[in-house]
């Protein structure tokens, strides 16, 4: 392995690193946001109809989603990519996040609403929506 990292150019290695990195930040972001969903689900009582159910799970998972959003801006930044925080960037991250969070709503809904338990449906919706984070992320913070 060494060896084949030794024999790529320095830019791939960069991108390499980029990556390691992000899933790095991703996996703690990503445990933050389901952790806070986890609590908060739990919160939710039996028996209510489905709409206030599904209203209440959206409304968890954005909080996840906010607290986590903070601290991903923060690694992103300093620590996957590797510059400086600005205005510009911040509003790419911000509008980069706005398309992820609208995918992970739809995302969610979809997959309560065909089904799946609502401490299973994240699992599917960040298999979707980490991937495009990642490039939307990038996208914005690397121009």
């Amino acid at each position: 392995m060494k060896a084949y990292i030794k024999g790529m150019s320095e830019q791939k290695r960069q991108q390499l690193g980029e990556i390691l990195r992000f899933g790095i930040v991703g996996l703690l972001a990503t445990a933050v946001q389901y952790g806070i969903y986890w609590l908060l689900i739990h919160l939710i009582p039996n028996g209510i109809s489905p709409s206030r159910m599904h209203f209440l799970t959206t409304a968890a998972m954005t909080a996840g989603y906010l607290v986590s959003f903070v601290f991903n801006f923060i690694a992103s930044t300093h620590y996957t990519f590797r510059v400086k925080a600005n205005a510009r960037r911040g509003a790419g991250f911000v509008l980069s996040h706005a398309v992820n969070y609208l995918l992970q709503m739809l995302m969610l809904n979809f997959f309560l609403l065909i089904g799946i338990s609502k401490g299973w449906a994240p699992i599917p919706m960040f298999c979707v929506c980490v991937p495009v984070n990642f490039l939307l992320v990038r996208f914005f913070l690397k121009r």
